[in-house]
């Protein structure tokens, strides 16, 4: 365990939850951040401020509305049906400016508490194709927060080479696998634990954890 502090990029949802818990392994001490940015499933806010303070992290809830008023999509308005790209076009569930902002916002609260350290949950393996959650992106931005604030933060992404399957796998290592599957909040619609079943991130993550526990199951006979 390094003897530093991390900030974790922090939804309530699988990916952020398992990265907290890693989050926890790896250092001494851990702050979460979360962003209320009028998404259409608010309750993850209120599932993440349960999450928190069962582990017992301090949360900041940043208010984002900006956000909402300038990406009007799937997940910022209740009145737009969520539908997957086709065709190689974006979901209409991407928020053009999500990560960047949420980033570089968690950057300047790192810096505000002393921590070197930020967390976030973005994958390039097993993601809806949203092009802020890619590697070079982490890797650019990284660059250009140290930059522009004259520190060395060091952006880590637990989740980037993994598959859902691999993502609940990490969760088991970390003796988080029935915490993370009962009590976080990934469906679109706003339904806990297995959520919907229907919305696209609600099959992700079924089929996710259909496999892993396929495996796990094989292994175990």
């Amino acid at each position: 365990m390094k003897k530093e502090k991390a900030v974790v990029v922090f939804s309530g949802g699988q990916d952020s939850t398992t990265c907290l818990f890693w989050a926890k392994k790896k250092f001494q001490e851990v702050e979460a951040v979360t962003f209320d940015y009028g998404q259409r499933h608010r309750l993850e806010i209120e599932c993440a401020k349960n999450i928190a303070e069962e582990l017992g992290v301090k949360q900041h809830i940043l208010d984002m509305q900006l956000l909402n008023q300038l990406a009007p999509n799937a997940l910022t308005r209740e009145s737009i049906t969520v539908k997957a790209g086709a065709d190689g076009e974006l979901p209409n569930t991407f928020v053009p400016g999500r990560n960047l902002l949420f980033l570089s916002f968690a950057g300047v609260l790192a810096s505000q508490i002393g921590a070197r350290h930020i967390v976030t949950g973005v994958c390039e393996t097993d993601f809806s194709g949203y092009p802020d959650c890619r590697d070079i992106f982490i890797k650019s931005l990284n660059v250009t927060l140290n930059l522009s604030m004259d520190q060395q933060f060091v952006i880590h992404t637990p989740l980037m080479w993994r598959n859902k399957a691999e993502t609940w796998a990490l969760a088991d290592e970390l003796g988080a696998f029935d915490f993370v599957r009962e009590k976080t909040l990934t469906c679109y619609n706003g339904i806990i634990a297995d959520g919907c079943g229907e919305c696209p991130a609600c099959k992700l993550r079924k089929r996710g954890l259909e496999q892993y526990l396929a495996i796990r199951n094989g292994q175990s006979e």
